[in-house]
Protein backbone atom coordinates (compact mmCIF):
# COMPACT_ATOMS: atom_id res chain seq x y z
CA UNK A 1 0.00 0.00 0.00
CA UNK A 2 1.44 3.22 -0.83
CA UNK A 3 1.76 6.30 1.97
CA UNK A 4 0.21 9.26 2.23
CA UNK A 5 4.05 11.19 1.57
CA UNK A 6 6.57 8.96 -0.98
CA UNK A 7 9.45 9.97 -3.17
CA UNK A 8 10.79 8.27 -5.65
CA UNK A 9 13.58 9.05 -8.41
CA UNK A 10 13.49 7.58 -12.28
CA UNK A 11 16.77 5.30 -12.58
CA UNK A 12 16.99 6.51 -16.06
CA UNK A 13 17.12 10.37 -15.02
CA UNK A 14 19.54 9.31 -12.75
CA UNK A 15 22.08 7.56 -15.41
CA UNK A 16 21.87 10.62 -17.37
CA UNK A 17 22.62 13.43 -14.93
CA UNK A 18 25.47 11.02 -13.85
CA UNK A 19 27.11 11.04 -17.13
CA UNK A 20 26.48 15.10 -18.04
CA UNK A 21 27.63 16.30 -14.42
CA UNK A 22 30.85 17.51 -13.39
CA UNK A 23 32.63 15.63 -10.53
CA UNK A 24 31.46 18.91 -8.60
CA UNK A 25 28.11 19.04 -10.03
CA UNK A 26 28.19 14.73 -9.27
CA UNK A 27 28.91 15.20 -5.70
CA UNK A 28 26.10 18.02 -5.26
CA UNK A 29 23.47 15.72 -6.83
CA UNK A 30 24.82 12.97 -5.33
CA UNK A 31 24.31 14.92 -1.78
CA UNK A 32 20.60 15.86 -2.89
CA UNK A 33 19.78 12.77 -3.43
CA UNK A 34 20.64 11.57 -0.14
CA UNK A 35 18.75 14.44 1.25
CA UNK A 36 15.89 13.63 -0.77
CA UNK A 37 15.99 9.52 0.39
CA UNK A 38 16.48 10.99 4.05
CA UNK A 39 12.61 13.16 3.38
CA UNK A 40 11.28 9.91 1.95
CA UNK A 41 11.97 8.32 5.34
CA UNK A 42 10.98 10.73 7.34
CA UNK A 43 7.71 11.72 5.66
CA UNK A 44 6.51 8.50 5.05
CA UNK A 45 3.39 7.42 7.30
CA UNK A 46 1.59 4.51 8.36
CA UNK A 47 -1.96 3.58 7.39
CA UNK A 48 -3.83 0.59 8.74
CA UNK A 49 -3.54 -2.54 6.97
CA UNK A 50 -6.81 -3.41 5.22
CA UNK A 51 -9.25 -5.08 7.63
CA UNK A 52 -9.69 -8.81 6.70
CA UNK A 53 -13.32 -10.01 5.51
CA UNK A 54 -15.13 -13.14 6.31
CA UNK A 55 -17.09 -15.29 3.75
CA UNK A 56 -20.54 -14.08 4.35
CA UNK A 57 -22.72 -17.08 6.49
CA UNK A 58 -25.00 -19.20 4.58
CA UNK A 59 -28.56 -17.96 5.36
CA UNK A 60 -30.54 -20.55 7.04
CA UNK A 61 -34.30 -20.17 7.49
CA UNK A 62 -36.93 -21.65 10.38
CA UNK A 63 -37.69 -24.82 8.48
CA UNK A 64 -34.02 -25.99 8.60
CA UNK A 65 -34.20 -24.81 12.27
CA UNK A 66 -37.15 -26.93 12.45
CA UNK A 67 -35.77 -29.50 10.64
CA UNK A 68 -33.16 -30.17 12.39
CA UNK A 69 -34.71 -29.94 16.05
CA UNK A 70 -37.54 -32.87 14.40
CA UNK A 71 -33.78 -34.60 13.28
CA UNK A 72 -32.27 -34.27 16.65
CA UNK A 73 -36.11 -35.42 18.62
CA UNK A 74 -36.66 -38.25 16.23
CA UNK A 75 -32.43 -39.69 17.67
CA UNK A 76 -33.40 -39.03 20.91
CA UNK A 77 -36.76 -41.11 21.10
CA UNK A 78 -35.00 -43.54 19.73
CA UNK A 79 -32.01 -43.51 21.79
CA UNK A 80 -34.31 -43.30 25.14
CA UNK A 81 -36.60 -45.72 23.89
CA UNK A 82 -34.15 -48.33 23.29
CA UNK A 83 -32.40 -47.62 25.98
CA UNK A 84 -35.78 -47.66 28.47
CA UNK A 85 -36.84 -51.15 26.75
CA UNK A 86 -33.46 -52.54 27.35
CA UNK A 87 -34.13 -51.94 30.96
CA UNK A 88 -37.51 -53.11 31.19
CA UNK A 89 -36.19 -56.35 29.52
CA UNK A 90 -33.16 -56.33 32.01
CA UNK A 91 -35.81 -55.99 34.99
CA UNK A 92 -38.00 -58.58 33.56
CA UNK A 93 -35.27 -60.97 33.48
CA UNK A 94 -33.94 -60.94 36.56
CA UNK A 95 -37.25 -60.75 39.17
CA UNK A 96 -39.42 -62.60 36.10
CA UNK A 97 -42.09 -59.79 36.52
CA UNK A 98 -44.14 -59.31 33.57
CA UNK A 99 -45.74 -56.16 34.48
CA UNK A 100 -43.82 -53.00 35.58
CA UNK A 101 -44.13 -51.98 39.83
CA UNK A 102 -42.61 -48.47 39.71
CA UNK A 103 -45.50 -46.36 40.62
CA UNK A 104 -45.96 -42.88 39.27
CA UNK A 105 -46.01 -39.78 41.53
CA UNK A 106 -50.30 -38.79 41.70
CA UNK A 107 -50.97 -35.64 39.79
CA UNK A 108 -52.38 -32.73 42.10
CA UNK A 109 -55.96 -32.36 42.08
CA UNK A 110 -57.04 -30.48 39.49
CA UNK A 111 -60.07 -27.79 40.22
CA UNK A 112 -63.83 -28.23 38.93
CA UNK A 113 -64.19 -25.86 36.74
CA UNK A 114 -68.06 -26.66 35.24
CA UNK A 115 -69.70 -27.37 38.84
CA UNK A 116 -72.67 -26.45 39.38
CA UNK A 117 -74.08 -28.10 42.61
CA UNK A 118 -72.93 -28.69 46.27
CA UNK A 119 -72.53 -32.68 44.78
CA UNK A 120 -69.95 -31.74 42.20
CA UNK A 121 -66.24 -32.33 43.44
CA UNK A 122 -63.08 -33.18 42.84
CA UNK A 123 -60.38 -35.61 44.42
CA UNK A 124 -59.17 -35.11 48.33
CA UNK A 125 -56.52 -32.68 48.84
CA UNK A 126 -53.69 -33.57 51.41
CA UNK A 127 -55.53 -32.92 54.03
CA UNK A 128 -58.73 -35.54 52.86
CA UNK A 129 -61.08 -32.63 52.58
CA UNK A 130 -62.88 -32.23 49.38
CA UNK A 131 -61.81 -29.51 46.95
CA UNK A 132 -64.78 -27.86 45.67
CA UNK A 133 -65.81 -25.22 43.17
CA UNK A 134 -66.81 -21.49 43.03
CA UNK A 135 -66.11 -20.45 39.30
CA UNK A 136 -69.88 -21.21 38.37
CA UNK A 137 -72.68 -21.02 41.35
CA UNK A 138 -75.30 -20.60 38.92
CA UNK A 139 -77.26 -24.12 39.96
CA UNK A 140 -76.61 -23.31 43.82
CA UNK A 141 -77.90 -19.78 43.39
CA UNK A 142 -80.63 -20.75 41.16
CA UNK A 143 -82.11 -23.11 44.14
CA UNK A 144 -81.45 -20.59 46.76
CA UNK A 145 -82.81 -17.31 45.41
CA UNK A 146 -86.32 -18.35 45.85
CA UNK A 147 -85.68 -18.07 49.41
CA UNK A 148 -84.08 -14.81 49.62
CA UNK A 149 -86.15 -11.37 49.76
CA UNK A 150 -85.78 -7.83 49.51
CA UNK A 151 -86.95 -5.81 52.68
CA UNK A 152 -88.33 -1.50 51.96
CA UNK A 153 -88.76 0.16 55.29
CA UNK A 154 -90.61 3.35 55.18
CA UNK A 155 -89.93 5.58 58.40
CA UNK A 156 -90.19 8.98 59.61
CA UNK A 157 -87.39 11.11 60.20
CA UNK A 158 -87.25 14.67 62.26
CA UNK A 159 -84.99 17.34 60.58
CA UNK A 160 -85.02 21.01 62.08
CA UNK A 161 -85.33 23.04 59.37
CA UNK A 162 -83.80 26.92 58.81
CA UNK A 163 -86.20 28.44 60.83
CA UNK A 164 -85.66 26.44 64.04
CA UNK A 165 -88.68 24.12 63.58
CA UNK A 166 -88.69 20.46 63.69
CA UNK A 167 -90.14 18.86 60.63
CA UNK A 168 -90.52 15.41 60.05
CA UNK A 169 -90.15 13.93 57.05
CA UNK A 170 -90.51 9.77 55.01
CA UNK A 171 -87.65 8.02 54.23
CA UNK A 172 -86.66 4.88 52.86
CA UNK A 173 -84.22 1.94 53.19
CA UNK A 174 -83.47 -1.22 51.51
CA UNK A 175 -82.16 -4.34 53.11
CA UNK A 176 -82.44 -8.48 52.92
CA UNK A 177 -83.99 -11.37 54.66
CA UNK A 178 -84.61 -15.25 54.67
CA UNK A 179 -87.53 -17.00 54.61
CA UNK A 180 -86.64 -19.10 57.70
CA UNK A 181 -89.99 -20.29 58.27
CA UNK A 182 -93.67 -21.16 57.33
CA UNK A 183 -96.94 -21.80 59.79
CA UNK A 184 -100.34 -21.80 58.58
CA UNK A 185 -100.93 -18.47 58.59
CA UNK A 186 -97.61 -16.60 58.19
CA UNK A 187 -94.34 -16.65 56.47
CA UNK A 188 -91.89 -15.66 58.43
CA UNK A 189 -88.68 -14.13 57.25
CA UNK A 190 -85.52 -13.45 59.49
CA UNK A 191 -83.50 -9.59 58.80
CA UNK A 192 -81.11 -7.80 60.56
CA UNK A 193 -82.35 -5.48 63.40
CA UNK A 194 -81.21 -2.38 61.57
CA UNK A 195 -83.01 -3.21 58.46
CA UNK A 196 -86.31 -2.77 60.37
CA UNK A 197 -85.87 -0.28 63.09
CA UNK A 198 -88.46 2.87 63.83
CA UNK A 199 -90.32 1.29 60.33
CA UNK A 200 -93.90 2.78 59.91
CA UNK A 201 -94.14 0.24 57.25
CA UNK A 202 -92.58 -2.67 55.83
CA UNK A 203 -92.62 -4.22 52.20
CA UNK A 204 -91.15 -6.99 51.22
CA UNK A 205 -90.20 -8.13 47.36
CA UNK A 206 -89.67 -12.13 46.47
CA UNK A 207 -87.85 -13.47 44.00
CA UNK A 208 -90.99 -13.02 41.22
CA UNK A 209 -90.51 -9.46 42.36
CA UNK A 210 -94.06 -9.62 43.29
CA UNK A 211 -94.52 -7.85 46.45
CA UNK A 212 -96.42 -7.82 49.97
CA UNK A 213 -96.79 -6.04 52.86
CA UNK A 214 -94.72 -7.28 56.21
CA UNK A 215 -95.10 -6.41 60.21
CA UNK A 216 -92.41 -6.90 62.45
CA UNK A 217 -92.67 -10.24 64.53
CA UNK A 218 -90.39 -9.22 66.97
CA UNK A 219 -86.31 -8.27 67.82
CA UNK A 220 -83.21 -8.52 69.38
CA UNK A 221 -81.41 -5.66 68.91
CA UNK A 222 -78.60 -6.72 71.81
CA UNK A 223 -77.93 -9.26 68.57
CA UNK A 224 -79.07 -7.17 65.59
CA UNK A 225 -81.68 -9.65 64.53
CA UNK A 226 -85.27 -9.13 63.86
CA UNK A 227 -88.56 -11.49 62.13
CA UNK A 228 -91.05 -10.19 59.83
CA UNK A 229 -93.94 -11.76 59.17
CA UNK A 230 -96.22 -11.94 55.92
CA UNK A 231 -99.59 -13.21 56.07
CA UNK A 232 -99.87 -15.82 53.12
CA UNK A 233 -103.11 -14.28 52.58
CA UNK A 234 -101.37 -11.35 51.28
CA UNK A 235 -99.45 -13.30 48.69
CA UNK A 236 -100.36 -14.07 45.16
CA UNK A 237 -100.74 -18.01 44.61
CA UNK A 238 -97.86 -17.72 41.67
CA UNK A 239 -95.68 -16.47 44.21
CA UNK A 240 -96.59 -18.35 47.22
CA UNK A 241 -95.94 -21.70 45.08
CA UNK A 242 -92.71 -20.29 43.93
CA UNK A 243 -91.14 -19.43 47.18
CA UNK A 244 -89.52 -21.58 50.05
CA UNK A 245 -88.11 -22.02 53.14
CA UNK A 246 -84.04 -21.90 53.37
CA UNK A 247 -82.34 -24.50 54.38
CA UNK A 248 -79.72 -23.71 57.33
CA UNK A 249 -76.61 -25.77 57.80
CA UNK A 250 -73.90 -25.42 60.80
CA UNK A 251 -71.75 -22.44 60.94
CA UNK A 252 -69.35 -24.11 63.70
CA UNK A 253 -68.62 -26.44 61.08
CA UNK A 254 -67.24 -24.01 58.55
CA UNK A 255 -63.05 -23.50 58.05
CA UNK A 256 -61.60 -21.06 56.57
CA UNK A 257 -60.53 -20.66 53.58
CA UNK A 258 -64.22 -22.62 52.46
CA UNK A 259 -66.02 -20.36 49.72
CA UNK A 260 -68.98 -18.63 50.60
CA UNK A 261 -71.76 -17.18 48.10
CA UNK A 262 -73.76 -13.82 49.50
CA UNK A 263 -77.22 -13.15 48.48
CA UNK A 264 -78.80 -9.46 49.05
CA UNK A 265 -80.41 -6.22 47.62
CA UNK A 266 -77.34 -4.68 47.48
CA UNK A 267 -77.94 -1.09 47.53
CA UNK A 268 -81.48 -2.00 47.21
CA UNK A 269 -81.30 -2.38 43.18
CA UNK A 270 -82.85 -5.68 43.64
CA UNK A 271 -80.48 -9.57 44.55
CA UNK A 272 -77.48 -9.65 43.56
CA UNK A 273 -74.43 -12.17 43.98
CA UNK A 274 -70.85 -12.05 45.27
CA UNK A 275 -68.76 -15.02 45.98
CA UNK A 276 -65.24 -15.40 48.08
CA UNK A 277 -64.22 -17.17 50.95
CA UNK A 278 -64.51 -17.59 54.98
CA UNK A 279 -61.71 -14.99 55.96
CA UNK A 280 -62.10 -15.72 59.36
CA UNK A 281 -64.21 -16.81 62.50
CA UNK A 282 -65.32 -15.74 65.42
CA UNK A 283 -64.42 -11.71 64.75
CA UNK A 284 -65.13 -9.72 67.36
CA UNK A 285 -67.10 -6.74 66.11
CA UNK A 286 -68.56 -3.82 67.94
CA UNK A 287 -70.90 -1.67 65.62
CA UNK A 288 -72.49 2.07 67.08
CA UNK A 289 -75.56 2.99 65.95
CA UNK A 290 -75.11 6.74 64.65
CA UNK A 291 -78.81 7.79 66.30
CA UNK A 292 -78.88 6.98 69.47
CA UNK A 293 -75.05 5.75 70.25
CA UNK A 294 -75.75 2.16 71.35
CA UNK A 295 -72.68 -0.17 70.27
CA UNK A 296 -73.40 -4.22 69.47
CA UNK A 297 -70.73 -6.39 69.96
CA UNK A 298 -70.96 -9.83 68.21
CA UNK A 299 -68.56 -12.83 67.23
CA UNK A 300 -68.81 -12.77 63.42
CA UNK A 301 -67.57 -14.58 60.55
CA UNK A 302 -65.71 -12.52 58.17
CA UNK A 303 -65.85 -12.93 54.64
CA UNK A 304 -64.20 -11.21 51.30
CA UNK A 305 -67.60 -11.57 49.92
CA UNK A 306 -68.42 -8.48 48.90
CA UNK A 307 -71.22 -7.24 51.16
CA UNK A 308 -72.38 -3.87 50.16
CA UNK A 309 -75.43 -1.59 51.94
CA UNK A 310 -78.63 -3.60 51.70
CA UNK A 311 -77.19 -6.91 51.93
CA UNK A 312 -77.87 -6.24 55.43
CA UNK A 313 -80.04 -9.65 56.45
CA UNK A 314 -79.18 -11.38 53.49
CA UNK A 315 -77.71 -15.03 53.04
CA UNK A 316 -73.99 -15.88 53.84
CA UNK A 317 -74.06 -19.89 51.97
CA UNK A 318 -71.72 -22.79 51.39
CA UNK A 319 -71.51 -24.75 48.59
CA UNK A 320 -74.38 -26.79 49.48
CA UNK A 321 -76.75 -24.01 49.41
CA UNK A 322 -77.03 -23.91 52.88
CA UNK A 323 -77.02 -20.59 54.94
CA UNK A 324 -74.40 -20.20 57.47
CA UNK A 325 -74.20 -16.94 58.42
CA UNK A 326 -77.07 -13.31 58.13
CA UNK A 327 -75.07 -10.64 56.46
CA UNK A 328 -74.81 -8.07 59.31
CA UNK A 329 -72.02 -5.27 58.38
CA UNK A 330 -69.41 -4.61 56.25
CA UNK A 331 -65.90 -2.36 57.48
CA UNK A 332 -65.64 0.55 55.56
CA UNK A 333 -62.68 2.44 55.19
CA UNK A 334 -60.79 4.05 51.98
CA UNK A 335 -57.47 1.73 53.05
CA UNK A 336 -59.76 -1.49 53.57
CA UNK A 337 -60.91 -4.11 50.87
CA UNK A 338 -62.94 -7.17 51.50
CA UNK A 339 -63.88 -7.44 54.97
CA UNK A 340 -67.63 -8.41 54.94
CA UNK A 341 -69.51 -10.06 58.37
CA UNK A 342 -71.93 -11.81 59.07
CA UNK A 343 -74.19 -13.39 62.51
CA UNK A 344 -73.21 -17.29 62.54
CA UNK A 345 -76.71 -19.55 62.00
CA UNK A 346 -75.70 -21.25 65.27
CA UNK A 347 -76.02 -18.35 67.33
CA UNK A 348 -78.89 -16.61 65.04
CA UNK A 349 -81.03 -19.64 64.95
CA UNK A 350 -82.38 -20.52 68.58
CA UNK A 351 -83.03 -16.30 69.17
CA UNK A 352 -84.98 -16.28 65.66
CA UNK A 353 -86.67 -19.46 66.64
CA UNK A 354 -87.72 -18.06 70.07
CA UNK A 355 -88.70 -14.87 68.00
CA UNK A 356 -90.91 -16.93 65.65
CA UNK A 357 -92.20 -18.66 68.51
CA UNK A 358 -93.40 -15.84 71.32
CA UNK A 359 -96.41 -13.53 71.12
CA UNK A 360 -97.38 -10.31 72.90
CA UNK A 361 -99.25 -10.80 75.87
CA UNK A 362 -101.85 -8.77 76.90
CA UNK A 363 -101.89 -5.60 79.00
CA UNK A 364 -103.10 -6.62 82.03
CA UNK A 365 -100.66 -9.87 82.19
CA UNK A 366 -97.78 -8.04 81.52
CA UNK A 367 -94.67 -8.91 83.72
CA UNK A 368 -92.89 -6.54 86.04
CA UNK A 369 -89.42 -6.26 87.36
CA UNK A 370 -89.62 -3.68 89.97
CA UNK A 371 -86.47 -1.46 89.04
CA UNK A 372 -85.75 2.16 87.59
CA UNK A 373 -82.78 2.12 85.76
CA UNK A 374 -80.33 4.54 83.22
CA UNK A 375 -78.76 2.83 80.26
CA UNK A 376 -74.62 2.62 80.37
CA UNK A 377 -73.47 3.45 77.14
CA UNK A 378 -69.97 2.16 75.54
CA UNK A 379 -68.65 5.75 75.60
CA UNK A 380 -69.58 5.73 79.78
CA UNK A 381 -68.06 2.58 80.18
CA UNK A 382 -65.06 3.10 78.88
CA UNK A 383 -64.78 6.43 80.66
CA UNK A 384 -65.64 4.68 83.66
CA UNK A 385 -65.28 1.02 83.46
CA UNK A 386 -68.30 0.27 83.53
CA UNK A 387 -70.16 -2.91 81.77
CA UNK A 388 -72.91 -1.83 79.35
CA UNK A 389 -76.31 -2.54 80.11
CA UNK A 390 -78.99 -0.81 82.26
CA UNK A 391 -77.77 0.64 85.45
CA UNK A 392 -80.02 -0.19 88.34
CA UNK A 393 -80.50 2.79 90.33
CA UNK A 394 -83.67 1.93 92.29
CA UNK A 395 -85.41 -0.85 93.62
CA UNK A 396 -88.68 -1.27 94.20
CA UNK A 397 -89.57 -2.44 97.84
CA UNK A 398 -91.54 -5.97 97.77
CA UNK A 399 -90.89 -6.47 93.87
CA UNK A 400 -89.77 -9.34 91.61
CA UNK A 401 -86.16 -7.87 91.42
CA UNK A 402 -85.80 -7.33 94.98
CA UNK A 403 -86.99 -10.96 95.87
CA UNK A 404 -84.94 -12.23 93.69
CA UNK A 405 -81.60 -10.11 95.40
CA UNK A 406 -80.97 -7.52 92.26
CA UNK A 407 -79.44 -4.50 94.48
CA UNK A 408 -79.22 -0.52 93.63
CA UNK A 409 -75.76 -0.04 91.45
CA UNK A 410 -76.42 -3.38 89.90
CA UNK A 411 -75.86 -3.44 85.68
CA UNK A 412 -77.98 -5.84 84.38
CA UNK A 413 -76.48 -7.20 81.22
CA UNK A 414 -79.17 -9.90 79.95
CA UNK A 415 -82.91 -10.87 79.79
CA UNK A 416 -83.45 -14.67 80.06
CA UNK A 417 -80.58 -15.18 77.44
CA UNK A 418 -80.94 -11.88 75.18
CA UNK A 419 -78.26 -9.50 75.98
CA UNK A 420 -79.66 -6.43 77.26
CA UNK A 421 -78.11 -2.40 76.27
CA UNK A 422 -80.64 -0.29 76.62
CA UNK A 423 -84.03 0.36 78.78
CA UNK A 424 -85.40 0.18 75.64
CA UNK A 425 -84.24 -3.18 75.09
CA UNK A 426 -85.69 -4.51 78.16
CA UNK A 427 -88.99 -2.63 77.64
CA UNK A 428 -89.30 -4.84 74.19
CA UNK A 429 -88.34 -8.17 75.74
CA UNK A 430 -90.85 -7.59 78.74
CA UNK A 431 -93.76 -7.42 76.72
CA UNK A 432 -93.55 -10.92 76.00
CA UNK A 433 -93.91 -12.03 79.27
CA UNK A 434 -96.45 -12.76 81.88
CA UNK A 435 -96.40 -12.54 85.44
CA UNK A 436 -95.41 -15.65 87.53
CA UNK A 437 -92.92 -16.37 84.75
CA UNK A 438 -89.44 -17.47 85.87
CA UNK A 439 -86.67 -16.21 84.03
CA UNK A 440 -83.37 -16.08 84.51
CA UNK A 441 -81.05 -12.29 84.83
CA UNK A 442 -77.26 -12.07 84.30
CA UNK A 443 -76.30 -8.90 86.57
CA UNK A 444 -72.80 -7.08 87.27
CA UNK A 445 -72.06 -6.12 90.49
CA UNK A 446 -69.15 -4.27 91.69
CA UNK A 447 -66.91 -6.86 94.47
CA UNK A 448 -64.99 -5.60 97.30
CA UNK A 449 -62.99 -9.05 97.49
CA UNK A 450 -61.85 -8.26 93.74
CA UNK A 451 -60.59 -4.35 94.11
CA UNK A 452 -63.74 -2.87 93.17
CA UNK A 453 -63.78 -4.79 89.78
CA UNK A 454 -67.41 -5.84 88.57
CA UNK A 455 -68.46 -9.37 88.62
CA UNK A 456 -70.78 -11.49 86.90
CA UNK A 457 -74.01 -13.49 88.56
CA UNK A 458 -77.07 -14.83 87.39
CA UNK A 459 -80.20 -14.74 89.39
CA UNK A 460 -83.57 -16.65 88.94
CA UNK A 461 -86.46 -13.77 89.01
CA UNK A 462 -90.14 -15.18 89.44
CA UNK A 463 -91.74 -11.94 87.74
CA UNK A 464 -94.36 -10.16 89.17
CA UNK A 465 -97.17 -7.97 87.91
CA UNK A 466 -97.63 -4.60 86.33
CA UNK A 467 -100.71 -3.24 88.10
CA UNK A 468 -99.75 -4.84 91.62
Amino acid sequence: MESYYSYQMNPNQEQNTKQEQTPDQEQNTQQAQDNAWSAQAQYTQYKKPPKKTRPPKKKSGFGAKFAKCVALALVFGLVAGTAFEGARMFFTSVTGGTKSEVKTEASAPVLNKTATTAQDTVPEGSNGDKITSVTDVSGIVKNVMPSIVAITNMSETQYQNWFGQIQNYESESAGSGIIVSQDEDNLYIATNNHVVADATSITVQFSDDKTAGAEVKGTDPGNDLAVVAVKLSDIESDTLSSIKVATLGDSDAVKVGQPTIAIGNALGYGQSVTTGVVSALDREVSVTDEETGTTTTSELLQTDAAINPGNSGGALLNLAGEVIGINSVKYSDTTVEGMGYSIPINTASPIIEKLIKREAVSEGKTAYLGISGVDVSSSVAKTYNMPEGIYVYQVVSGSAAEKAGIAQGDIITEFDGTKIKTTADFEDQMQYYAAGQEVEVTIQRLSNEQNGQYQEQKLTVTLGRKNS
